[in-house]
Formats: structure tokens, C-alpha cells, sequence
């Protein structure tokens, strides 16, 4: 199978017990993503919390300094001047009722969600729909607010949400192959930090336990944690 044989080739030069130090791991990831289309990097941060635990729930969003090399969809939930204001800073789609209702009926033309505190009674019914997909609007993460023109441009601009999986994981895209390795370590050291900032008070032990790095078609790296924060 041409799929497997890419694979196993790009596996090569990788030592699978090794942790590399981010700079040489980006490095090795870029040299093999050679699929057709500009692949994502992503990262995954194995972090040592148990998040079935209230205090130990680990979420945040970070703005990446080069961005995220993709185009979010934003839509906002807002009335009046608010909702103009979404507008010109580059809303995709901007309701109040009427958007609760296309929401409702299963269409969903965003990839971030954002909402005025006025706005939360409705969308809260919201929550079935947008809850799964991890888009249900939230003060801690800055999807509640009334600074509508500064989140709608972090989320156009490059910020990325964050959230620890059940098995303790968080996992997410920090730029595209095309980037140049610097602004791929600088992105990654930017979201590793905000992951260390969002430490909850629960956490007891080592937090940052193994790090991994890949493209979107390629093998993972291993990564020293140390590393992040040089």
C-alpha cells in the first residue's frame, strides 16, 4: 500500500524512544510532510491531571504569535451596536434569535462561537448543540464578553482554544507546514505556556509529562518538555 510505504519511509531517522528538543523536532516534521496539500503541525501534551475532576480541568486560548495558518469561521451571537460591531471586525455570521434557530436546525457556519453576556439565556439552550463540538461560548476562554471587536479578531487572527481530553491530552494545531521552523517553535513555545499558566490547583505531580509533535500525515516526535520553556 503506497500510503503505508510513505509512512514507513518518513518514519525513518526517527529514534521512537527519544525526546528531541523542539527546534530539531519541528525540524524533522517539516522535512516529512510531503502530502499533496500544505499539512497541519499539530501538537499533542500529555499533561498529569485527571480531568473527570472538577479542579483538575485544564482549558484556555492563546493567541499564536505567526497565527494558525487557517481561516476560522466566527460567528457571533449579539443585538444592535454589538452586533454591528462583530460585523466590521470580520464576523462570519451574526443573530440572536434568528441564529439560534438555524443553530437549532442543525446549521452550523462556524468553527468558533462567540457571545455577548445579554445573549447567554438564549444560547444556553444551545447547549446540546454547540457543547459537543466544544463551542459552547464561555467567560474563562473569553467567548463571553462584551469586547466583541478583540475576540472576533484573535479568532481571525490566529488565537487557538485549548482543552484537556478525557485521557489527559491536549491536542492542537500550531501552524501549517509551510511555516518556517522558527515561527512553528515560536508558536509552539506560546501555546505550551499558556498550557503551563492554566495549570489547575489540583494537579499534583509532574504536569507536562510527554510531548509529541506531527504533521497531518506524518509520524510524531517526540519532544524534551524542558525544551519548551528554553
Amino acid at each position: 500500500m503506497a500510503t503505508g510505504k510513505r509512512y514507513k519511509s518518513a518514519r525513518e531517522g526517527i529514534d521512537v524512544d527519544k525526546a528531541y528538543p523542539i527546534a530539531e523536532a519541528i525540524k524533522m516534521v517539516k522535512a516529512r510532510a510531503k502530502a499533496k496539500f500544505d499539512e497541519t503541525i499539530e501538537i499533542a501534551i500529555n499533561l498529569g491531571v485527571d480531568p473527570r475532576h472538577a479542579d483538575q480541568m485544564v482549558r484556555g486560548v492563546v493567541n499564536l504569535p505567526n497565527g494558525t495558518g487557517r481561516t476560522l469561521r466566527v460567528g457571533v451571537f449579539a443585538r444592535g451596536a454589538k452586533a454591528e460591531e462583530a460585523k466590521a471586525a470580520g464576523a462570519d455570521v451574526v443573530g440572536a434569535e434568528d441564529l439560534v434557530e438555524k443553530v437549532q436546525g442543525g446549521n452550523i457556519d462556524f468553527d468558533r462561537c462567540i457571545a455577548t453576556p445579554d445573549m447567554m439565556p438564549l444560547v444556553g439552550r444551545l447547549g446540546k448543540v454547540l457543547g459537543p463540538r466544544g463551542m459552547m461560548p464561555n467567560p474563562k476562554i473569553g467567548t463571553v464578553t462584551m469586547d466583541v471587536k478583540s475576540a472576533v479578531e484573535g479568532a481571525k487572527g490566529g488565537s487557538v482554544e485549548f482543552r484537556v481530553e478525557k485521557a489527559g491530552i491536549v491536542q492542537a494545531g500550531v501552524g501549517k507546514a509551510s511555516f518556517s521552523e522558527e515561527k512553528l517553535v515560536q508558536n509552539v513555545k506560546a501555546l505550551a505556556d499558556a498550557v503551563s499558566k492554566a495549570k489547575p490547583a489540583g494537579a499534583k505531580g509532574t504536569y507536562i509529562q510527554r510531548v509529541a509533535v506531527s504533521s497531518t500525515m506524518g509520524p510524531g516526535v517526540k519532544v524534551e518538555p524542558g525544551s519548551l520553556h528554553d
